[in-house]
């Protein structure tokens, strides 16, 4: 799907508009293991995901605890350290070779200033982000550990060639070893 089809799910642009985010868009390429941004630095680039997968996550008492995951054509960023422009409390990833896009934030911001629609556009992926974090977070208190393989290879059952299954299992919140044994006994 091509980035304008993909704004136009969240919020109707016109071409005019998505031009004024296209004209400023830089190209940055990214080697898989290679870090975009680390706990106590402010993200200044809203990164726009052409190819690769993405992952933030943080640590804690020697283990790694995932938060997200970003491929194409997602937005790439620490959510609140770019709309805040405050120190990140967690790292931005690529686990993979990824060729991202960026607008700043100064140039978004602008961008905001030229159209309303296109702030609109952003608030509502904001919105649908938030009710995701949320629903997330009701699924790891809410159901069992299968359920939630289950609904993880629902929405994002190509992430399971793409991801080692260790950060996978961390996201889910499920032991590697009870990930792997639902991996091989599970029909996806």
């Amino acid at each position: 799907m091509n980035r304008f089809d993909y704004f136009n799910l969240f919020h109707k642009i016109d071409r005019k508009e998505y031009n004024l985010i296209i004209k400023n868009l830089k190209k940055k390429n990214f080697n898989k293991g290679e870090t975009i941004v680390v706990p106590g630095e402010t993200q200044k680039n809203m990164y726009f995901v052409n190819s690769g997968v993405q992952m933030s996550f943080f640590e804690s008492q020697k283990k790694t605890h995932v938060i997200a995951f970003t491929y194409p054509p997602d937005l790439c960023a620490i959510p609140e350290s770019f709309t805040q422009q405050k120190p990140s409390k967690y790292f931005l990833t690529c686990l993979s070779d990824s060729h991202l896009e960026y607008l700043t934030y100064d140039d978004l911001q602008e961008i905001f200033d030229k159209s309303q629609n296109i702030e609109r556009l952003f608030r509502k992926m904001t919105e649908l982000l938030v009710a995701g974090i949320i629903n997330r977070h009701i699924e790891l208190h809410s159901l069992t550990i299968e359920e939630r393989f289950k609904a993880f290879c629902t929405r994002s059952p190509h992430l399971l060639q793409l991801v080692p299954h260790k950060h996978i299992a961390s996201y889910l919140s499920i032991n590697p070893t009870n990930f792997s044994k639902l991996f091989n006994s599970i029909k996806i």
